[in-house]
């Protein structure tokens, strides 16, 4: 994996950048495991109070997508006062992936997180074969025992850097 160049950013989706960010799209083995970006931001939209979308940017050039979700009741049912943040997408697009842009993004949610006093960071993946697993784990995230929609729920603690 080579290192990020120095001009890589998270910028707000905006009008100028909607349509170029809507058609980021993974590798086709890896559709089943994530959303595609027009639905993630319709997800922000319908969520607004509590998601997070950004564009990946290198220089000029929109490489991913991350979103995070703040300050959200996990299982309101069992423990309203169970309130959770953290990574809701990550798309790096198929020419951009093994740059360090998924680390990138990431590491920026959970900095974001921190600033707004967050001390654990949440994230789902599916189990199995070709999954994002090991990148989650290699960035510190471990699992809770928990399962949500099928899926692992990983935590990272933000309390130490």
């Amino acid at each position: 994996m080579s290192t990020p160049p120095q001009g890589l950013r998270l910028s707000p989706v905006t009008p100028d950048n909607f349509d170029t960010v809507c058609a980021l799209s993974v590798r086709p083995d890896q559709e089943h495991l994530v959303s595609p970006v027009a639905k993630s931001l319709a997800e922000a939209y319908a969520h607004g109070e509590t998601a997070w979308p950004r564009a990946i940017v290198d220089g000029d050039e929109i490489v991913g997508f991350v979103m995070a979700f703040l300050d959200i009741a996990w299982s309101p049912a069992e423990d309203p006062h169970d309130i959770r943040s953290g990574l809701w997408r990550l798309n790096i697009s198929a020419a951009h992936q093994s740059n360090g842009y998924g680390r990138f993004a990431v590491t920026e949610v959970a900095a974001e997180l921190r600033r707004r006093g967050a001390s654990q960071a949440y994230v789902t993946w599916h189990p199995g074969a070709g999954t994002p697993e090991p990148f989650y784990l290699s960035l510190g995230f471990r699992p809770t025992g928990e399962q949500t929609d099928g899926e692992t729920v990983g935590v990272l603690d933000l309390r130490t850097p």
